[in-house]
């Protein structure tokens, strides 16, 4: 009988499938909060807010700081680096930016307020069933989802994950309003009710999907 570790090193056509279609959900759903203009998660809304002061798309600013982020946790905490890394650094910015242009620019999709709701409804769901995917793949976090573990080596476990995590998300947020005020751009189109919608609802539906992926 196999072990456990040997279970988490084997690669599967389940674990790649859901790791590819967990970060096609992950990008369509920044895609579905830019568009619904509520707001996006905490960490888009940092590199939203700085492309747009910068002039550059979404997409090539995400992959620039995800790379600075690899590179720093590389150096400390390794073994949080996968294929899904990789993946997740290079795609979800270029998938959101492909669909935003779909929508927008040739599909000339003029949204008004029921559609910007749709957009906010769907953008949730595909965020926590992305995310329920990618982690059940098991092949490696983004480089944001392991900051919060950076945080806690470099306090010796003196910060709690939760706390790790919820200081990395307010810095990020705040960063990203900065740039987006510093801009003259439209703070409510970074952060909004699905700003907060997402940091109260992404939990317990990423749970849910988790459960229902793995058949319990």
């Amino acid at each position: 009988m196999e072990s456990q570790k040997e279970k988490k090193q084997k690669i599967t056509f389940r674990r790649i499938a859901f790791l590819l279609l967990g970060n096609f959900f992950i990008g369509t759903c920044v895609a579905s909060y830019r568009l619904g203009m509520f707001g996006v998660d905490a960490y888009s809304s940092m590199n939203l807010g700085i492309s747009g002061f910068l002039g550059m798309s979404f997409g090539n600013w995400q992959l620039i700081m995800n790379v600075f982020i690899l590179i720093v946790i590389f150096m400390n905490v390794p073994r949080f680096i996968g294929l899904g890394t990789i993946i997740n650094m290079v795609f979800v910015g270029y998938i959101a930016d492909f669909l935003c242009w779909l929508v927008l620019d040739v599909m000339k999709v003029n949204a008004g307020l029921p559609l910007r709701i749709l957009f906010l409804c769907v953008g949730m769901v595909l965020c926590s069933l992305g995310c329920a995917l990618y982690m059940e793949a098991d092949l490696g976090l983004s480089p944001y989802d392991s900051v919060p573990f950076l945080i806690m080596k470099f306090t010796k476990d003196k910060v709690s994950f939760r706390a790790a995590r919820v200081s990395a998300d307010v810095t990020v947020m705040l960063t990203g309003v900065a740039f987006c005020l510093a801009a003259h751009n439209n703070v409510w189109e970074i952060v909004g009710i699905g700003t907060v919608i997402n940091a109260f609802c992404n939990g317990p539906l990423i749970q849910f999907f988790r459960a229902r992926l793995a058949g319990k």
